[in-house]
């Protein structure tokens, strides 16, 4: 089962962690080009390694890693640990506070084969290149990936909350997310995240592209290397663990906006949605998420002048010409792309994951904005989320959801700690 270990983390030094909050960034793929641009401003902010910019990013990124080590902007930790990282967060039209627990380490890069790690979602080609190149380049971990563990007694959290008396640090992010870091340093304790691990399998939440390029990686490393042991440092991948029980856990839905489309009228929208769903206009888009939520089968659309609750017919439910194991056919999602974006809009199932056509939202007012104000894209498709029951579910049958159909909230945040996977510094 899942192996793990704790890590010699590359940190900013004291005085610049100072205001560690000025050092942050998002993960690569929801960082949009307008905060790119203002953090680039920032010359020792962490997307300079996570999202670096130029016409060779790559390369780019590792001559900025040589130089902060070099310069002592970053300095790797003397003893290895594993990193507690609390979240806490709310939610719209909530007035409760959540605290997501969890903890960094480093994670044997598992192949899908071997049923350790697994994974809920297909992922994007390109975006899998790009963060393969920049791993070869850097050799570096620039932001953990996020994993779920099931332990339904909580073994480990009053260890972390011991641990969160005296954090590292605490600092604000770009999602308005308090976040809290610490580290365990007493072997002691250490054994105990490695052996309750050890006896478990691990759902992949967030970060498919990343861990990805990690096997690409680790496969490419065992073939050069005759000697190969297992233990080396390439075996290994950055990840942020947290427990599939715990109530504070928020699975939230992802949106498709669509452009591009040829020949494209509402009236020939909704004539060809018409023979799979009832269709009911609506008067105030901004109603949308109340009106669908939580019903089965029953999705949003948002056109440029008026919005649409799509409610899929009866006798269609379930019914998916697709090579999907049944319970997949149960799932709205997987009815959007079957129904909506093959069926009406006419994007076939096999080019869906690389579609110019389509892309991922997470918030419904930036859904609605580009539909009705930017008119960048001439469809939003707005969906209910995927529950974590349902993705455990998934997983432990082997099956694989449609590219972004889920998104964890908070997202893990790149910047407090980097892990390098040089053979010298591992």
């Amino acid at each position: 089962m899942a192996k793990i270990r704790p890590l010699k983390a590359w940190r900013y030094h004291k005085e610049m962690s100072a205001d560690i909050g000025a050092l942050l960034s998002p993960p690569f793929d929801v960082v949009s080009p307008k905060q790119r641009e203002a953090l680039y401003q920032n010359p020792y902010n962490s997307i300079h390694l996570s999202v670096p910019a130029g016409q060779q990013p790559h390369q780019q990124a590792a001559f900025t890693l040589a130089r902060w080590k070099e310069e002592g902007t970053i300095q790797q930790d003397p003893q290895a640990g594993i990193y507690v990282y609390y979240q806490y967060f709310r939610l719209p039209g909530d007035a409760n506070e959540y605290c997501r627990k969890g903890f960094i380490c480093m994670i044997e890069a598992s192949f899908w084969e071997e049923k350790i790690v697994l994974r809920h979602e297909n992922t994007i080609p390109g975006s899998v290149n790009d963060r393969i190149q920049l791993l070869e380049a850097t050799q570096l971990n620039a932001s953990p990936t996020h994993g779920l563990y099931t332990d339904p007694e909580h073994h480990l959290e009053s260890i972390m909350d011991e641990c969160m008396r005296n954090p590292l640090y605490q600092a604000e992010d770009f999602q308005g997310v308090r976040d809290v870091f610490g580290v365990i340093e007493e072997e002691e304790q250490i054994q105990k995240f490695v052996q309750l691990l050890a006896g478990k399998q691990i759902i992949l939440a967030d970060g498919h592209h990343r861990y990805e390029s990690s096997l690409v990686y680790r496969r490419k490393m065992m073939q050069e290397n005759t000697n190969h042991q297992g233990d080396e440092a390439y075996n290994y991948h950055l990840m942020y663990l947290t427990n599939t029980e715990a109530e504070d856990l928020r699975v939230l839905p992802t949106h498709r906006l669509v452009s591009g489309i040829h020949n494209f009228g509402e009236g020939k929208l909704l004539e060809a949605s018409a023979p799979y769903f009832d269709i009911y206009a609506q008067e105030n888009p901004c109603d949308i998420p109340e009106i669908i939520a939580g019903k089965a089968y029953t999705f949003g659309l948002l056109l440029k002048e008026q919005c649409y609750k799509l409610k899929l017919k009866e006798q269609w439910q379930g019914k998916i010409e697709w090579s999907v194991h049944q319970y997949l056919k149960q799932l709205d999602i997987v009815a959007l792309h079957y129904f909506l974006l093959e069926k009406v809009l006419g994007i076939p199932k096999d080019e869906q994951r690389s579609a110019r056509e389509i892309e991922y939202e997470r918030s419904f007012a930036n859904c609605l904005y580009q539909v009705s104000t930017t008119e960048k894209a001439q469809i939003a498709l707005i969906t209910n989320g995927v529950n974590i029951e349902q993705i455990k579910q998934i997983c432990y049958a082997g099956h694989l959801l449609p590219q972004k159909s889920t998104y964890f909230y908070p997202k893990a945040i790149c910047g407090f700690l980097f892990a390098s996977i040089d053979q010298d510094e591992f």
